[in-house]
């Protein structure tokens, strides 16, 4: 059994994690604050932005005299994801869930995968052998517009030229402060929505409906690609803060258990001097 000292260095160490698990939850809560509300106003535009594509396409789909490179199918031989994670763990089990959807998707991938980790937590993964790392970004936190548009430029790229045949985007899904989805999707080619030819669908393009998808098609990947690195930015601090604050309870019901059985020693100890007083005195009146 341990001894009161013992017991008391234990509470004093217990404590101070809570202590720092309760200042990473605070600070996690206000960094998810912030980062939810880019999400949820970011999603009408992102959501908006492909029902407009889908419409103009729809516009120019069946004249054979254009040809976009970015809608462009072709057979795949090589394929490239781009994988956003954290770059600090502590967050339960969402970068493990992340990590595990990417590996299956890189699995079940007929061609060989490249993989750009935003993130060091993916850039372990591939390091680790699982695909080959083409490239290793860090975004900065909060994520801003100006810092994504040259990633979604460097997909564009590697597309148009050949180098990926197929792109896909890898990252969570915020759903909820307590529920995180990883989502391994299809970017590049872009894929439309389907709409017949010729159906009217409300808009009026100028100069015409082919300028306007020629324009649309980069800014909807640029959309796309920051979009998804509001969500994995939302989804990394809701999920530490629900961590830190399992944390921070499981540690002050431990300095509550640690606390009872520091009393019930305490309590043994002064129950066998008072029996050796007792004792003594017995033995000295006999």
């Amino acid at each position: 059994m341990a001894t009161i000292r013992e017991l008391r260095r234990r509470i004093r160490d217990v404590e101070n994690v809570s202590r720092v698990t309760k200042a990473m939850q605070t600070i996690a809560a206000s960094k998810m604050r912030r980062a939810q509300r880019l999400v949820v106003s970011g999603r009408p535009y992102s959501e908006n932005l492909q029902a407009v594509l889908a419409d103009v396409a729809a516009q120019v789909a069946g004249d054979e005299s254009l040809s976009f490179a970015l809608l462009e199918r072709r057979p795949v031989k090589r394929t490239l994801m781009l994988l956003v994670t954290p770059d600090r763990g502590l967050c339960g089990g969402m970068v493990s869930n992340m990590l595990r959807a990417a590996g299956e998707a890189i699995e079940e991938s007929e061609s060989p995968v490249d993989v750009i980790a935003a993130g060091r937590k993916g850039r372990n993964f591939v390091a680790g052998g699982r695909g080959d790392l083409k490239m290793e970004l860090s975004i900065a936190d909060p994520p801003a517009f100006e810092n994504t548009v040259p990633i979604a430029h460097t997909l564009i790229s590697e597309y148009e030229a050949g180098g990926a045949d197929r792109v896909l985007l890898a990252y969570q899904r915020f759903v909820s402060v307590a529920v995180q989805e990883p989502v391994v999707r299809e970017l590049l080619p872009v894929e439309p929505a389907a709409l017949e030819p010729g159906e009217d669908v409300g808009y009026i393009y100028e100069p015409n409906a082919a300028a306007v998808l020629e324009a649309l098609l980069p800014r909807y990947v640029e959309t796309q690609v920051h979009q998804a690195v509001l969500e994995a930015a939302a989804s990394e601090h809701s999920a530490r803060m629900v961590a830190m604050r399992n944390a921070t309870d499981n540690a002050l019901e431990l300095v509550d258990e640690l606390t009872l059985e520091m009393n019930k020693a305490r309590q043994a100890m002064i129950t066998g001097e008072l029996l050796d007083i007792v004792g003594g005195a017995a033995a000295v009146s006999a």
